[in-house]
Formats: C-alpha cells, structure tokens, sequence
C-alpha cells in the first residue's frame, strides 16, 4: 500500500468518522435532554457518574487494544498470520480473565461502593444492582473491544464507523421510549449497556471474515507472546492511563469533595466541550494505524509528512468550531439543558473546558497517535505522568481551598497548557524540520484569519431583537451566517489549489482529465 492509498484511506476513514460523530452528537444531545429532564438530579448525577467510571475501564486494558491495533496493522504488511493469531488469541484470552475478575470484585464489593458516594438511604438497593450490571457490562467490553481495534488495524475505520452508527440509532429510539414509558433507572442502564456492546460483536464477525487464516483459540495462548507484547503495551497503557487521569478525575474529584449534586452541574458546563472534542478529533482518530503501516514499511518521509498535514488540518478544522462554540455557549446551553437561565458557574466551567479541549486537540492529538505507533511510546508515557500528575495536583488544591467546580476546571487546563506548548509543540516542529513559530504560523495563521469575520457576525448577533422562531432561530441563523462566510473563507484563503481540486474530485466525482489527474498525482506523493 503506497502513501496516496494510505492518504486515500485516511480521508474515507474521516469522512466515516465525521458521519459516525455527527450522529452521536445528535443522540448525545437528545438522549442527555431526556434523562437530564425525566431522572431526578441524584439519579442522573449517578448516571454520569457510572458512565464516567466506564472511561476508567480501559485502565484494565493495560494497553493490549493499542496493541492489537498496531500489531494488526504491522503484521499484515509481512502477512504473517500465525503470529497475528497467537498475539490476538493472547490478549483475547487475557482479557476473559479480567472480565470474570472485575465482575467478582464489584459484586463483592458493592455495598461498599455505593455507600463511598454518600447515596440516599432510598435509592441504595437500585443504584447498588445498576452498578453491578454495568460493571459486568464493562467487564465484556474488554474481550469484545478488541474486535473494533482489529478492524482499525485494518484501516476499515468506516466499517465499525456504520455498525457503531446503526447501534447509535437504535440506541436513541429505545431509550425514548422508555422515558416515554416510565421505565425504571435500571432498565434504562441495561438498554444503555446493550446497545454499547452488540457493536463490537458485529465487529468481530466482519473483522475475522477479512482474515480467514487468523485463528483465535485458548490453545494459541503464549506467555512469550504476552511479555514481546507488553513490551509496548506497558507503555501505551501507562499513556493511556494518564489520559484518563486528565479527562476523567474531574467527576469523581467532585464526587468525593462536593457532593453527587455538583456532578450534573459539571456535566451541563461540559457537554459542549465534549461535543466539540468529538467532533475536533476524528480526523486524528485514523492517523494511528497509517502510522504504524508507514512505519512498518519505513517509509519515515511520510511519517512526518502525515505529522505536519495532521496539525494543520486539525487546526483548519478546530479554530472556526471553537470560535463558533465559545460565542454561542450560552444558547448552546440552553439548548442542551432546556433551562431558560444558566448559572455563572456553569458557563465559566463550559468556557474553561472549551478551551482545554481546543488546545489539547492543536498540540496533543495528532503528535500523540503519530509518535505512539512510530517508536515515541517511552518518551510519550514519560510526558503524559508529569501531566497527569500536575493536573491531579493542581486540581485538587484548587478544589479544597475554592470549594467550586470551576476550580478543577482550571486545574485541568494549566498543565495541558505548558506540556502542550512547551514540550510537545517543539518536538513536532524539530521533527518536521522547521521553528515552532513556523509551525505555529503554518497551522494557525490561516484559520484564525478567515474566522475573523464569523467573530463580528457572533458578536453583534446578541444586538438585534430575538426573533419570533425563539432560541433555536436565534441560535442557529447567526450561526449558520457565520459558518458559511467561514467555510466560504477557508475554501478560498487557507486550501491549497491541489487541495481543492482533491476535494472537488472525491466529493464531486468528475472525469479525470490527463491535467486533473497529473495535479492530484503530484500531490499525493508530495
């Protein structure tokens, strides 16, 4: 497979990807307004708080699902299948042992557990057997996880993208209807859990059909299998678990200082940036198998060619999208809560998210999966503790001596700041071959330029009378405005030529001609 097949790869695998986080912002959105609405405040704050828990799951996967990523996208380049089998069968089997562990540990333990969030004497019993059955469900999540990954090895990102989507769909219109129905918090947790799960089972069908000479069995379990293979996992794991500590400690930080309470408080200032996060980071989502496949070629030229076009098209992407967010949160909230006036606190803690998401998506996310498939992974893990751990500091000193949620917002964002910017935002540049303020210049300029008029359309928006349609008018005709002078801008000042007639050809589809076709030919090896 050559760059321009990867490249080729890389933007179908977007665009899939695009589609996929479209549709679950959509679900997202209407399925937190439903439960924010119908569940009391203690039984939603539990909610998120579970379902925050669930990101902590991958802390047991000791990276082993960045393994097989990897491993799948290295070992199919050599197609070496017994080896490809024994590594999979390996971390499979590996993983139905932590399945049946974390299942046994929690139900053991699960008196225990609930009494550590100070929940109500009335809601004990309920919330005691719903965690118990989302703590088994995140237990079969490992083993069934690993398929999803395969398939993303494979660089068929847009396969688990559509099954993913369906679920989504499917997902939405239960939960609607047992709100509708009055359904219990219980049986809406399992509905939840199901529709998470029965992906991943598709997955491993039309994952193991493309490689009909891989075999899983407990036989092909090897210990020395385990140790090459943790040989990079340990790493990937410890990286991962830093991420984990920057993006999930907040809620359970407010959880054992504040009360449940301030969690839903957290969750409503924080959606929007989630939101944002999802939609900013697909396109970096498939530049980690392409670099494990160009660097197990050694091809190292594309490497940092796919590092240097990664920054500026997240940048392209990120800085209208943040500007958008960041002059509308107020209505966006608003939108999102279906409350008509929104807490001080709540819109500071929105802002401050907003932007530590922005930054994370221009100096960690592309540098991150790049350097983690290509060799970087110790240097990496190194890095992402001295973050964790100033974030983790800093987060809970602020929140003892503030007593607030803005507080741990904060203590988030500091550290990404100066680990983003003064550590790995050089690093990219050295390794591309230019000064950071060129890079800089190179990803940023453009885009912060032709969001300028969308700044003025936002700002004055406010200004002029509401109109009869009501929030949702108010909200999306200034913001529709200001997108399409913004993309109208982009189009024309920050995309190269070559660039737009790539995008004419994979969206419009015309007849190559011999110029057309010596121009796109030119580009993709460039």
């Amino acid at each position: 497979m050559t760059y321009a097949d990867v490249q080729h790869r890389i933007w179908s695998n977007a665009l899939s990807n695009y589609l996929r986080t479209f549709v679950g912002i959509v679900v997202g959105l209407v399925t937190f307004r439903l439960l924010y609405q119908s569940l009391p405040k203690e039984s939603f704050g539990f909610w998120s708080l579970l379902w925050s828990v669930f990101g902590y799951g991958i802390l047991l996967d000791f990276g082993f699902g960045f393994a097989a990523q990897k491993r799948v996208a290295e070992l199919s380049v050599s197609k070496d299948w017994p080896q490809l089998s024994r590594v999979l069968s390996t971390i499979l089997f590996f993983y139905l042992g932590i399945a049946l562990v974390l299942a046994g540990v929690v139900t053991l333990g699960s008196h225990q557990l609930i009494r550590l969030f100070d929940v109500t004497p009335a809601n004990h019993d309920d919330f005691r057997i719903a965690m118990i059955v989302f703590f088994a469900a995140i237990g079969l999540a490992f083993p069934l996880g690993i398929f999803p990954e395969i398939l993303r090895g494979q660089q068929r990102i847009s396969l688990a993208n559509n099954i993913t989507t369906t679920a989504m769909l499917m997902r939405l219109g239960v939960i609607a209807w047992a709100v509708y129905a009055g359904w219990s918090f219980l049986s809406i947790m399992i509905t939840a859990l199901f529709f998470a799960l029965v992906p991943d089972l598709v997955c491993a069908a039309f994952a193991l059909k493309h490689m009909p000479e891989v075999r899983l069995r407990p036989r092909l379990f090897s210990r020395s299998v385990m140790r090459e293979t943790m040989a990079f996992s340990i790493f990937a794991y410890i990286s991962t678990a830093t991420n984990i500590i920057l993006g999930k400690t907040d809620q359970l930080m407010l959880g054992a200082t504040l009360s449940v309470s301030a969690i839903a408080l957290y969750q409503a200032g924080a959606k929007v940036a989630e939101v944002f996060s999802q939609f900013t980071k697909q396109l970096q989502d498939t530049l980690s198998p392409a670099a494990a496949h160009l660097h197990a070629t050694g091809d190292h030229a594309s490497v940092r060619d796919l590092l240097r076009r990664g920054t500026r098209w997240s940048a392209l992407i990120a800085t209208p999208l943040y500007i958008f967010c960041a002059f509308g949160m107020e209505h966006l909230l608003r939108l999102l809560t279906g409350e008509a006036q929104i807490s001080h606190e709540t819109f500071l803690v929105s802002q401050v998210l907003l932007f530590w998401f922005y930054t994370t998506t221009l100096t960690h996310s592309v540098s991150k999966r790049i350097y983690m498939m290509t060799g970087h992974e110790r240097r990496l893990m190194w890095l992402g503790i001295g973050e964790a751990v100033a974030n983790l500091a800093l987060s809970i000193t602020l929140v003892l001596v503030f007593r607030n949620v803005v507080s741990v917002a904060v203590g988030s964002l500091i550290p990404t700041l100066y680990f983003g910017w003064f550590k790995l935002w050089p690093w990219m540049s050295r390794d591309i071959g230019i000064s950071p303020l060129r890079l800089l210049r190179e990803a940023l300029l453009a885009p912060v330029l032709c969001s300028l008029p969308a700044v003025l359309i936002l700002a004055i928006a406010p200004h002029f009378p509401p109109l009869q349609g009501g929030l949702l008018l108010t909200t999306i005709l200034p913001g529709g405005l200001a997108a399409t002078v913004t993309v109208g801008a982009l189009w024309q000042a920050a995309l190269k030529s070559e660039e737009r007639l790539a995008i004419r050809r994979r969206f419009f589809k015309p007849k190559a001609t011999k110029p057309l076709a010596a121009v796109e030919a030119n580009y993709a090896t460039s």
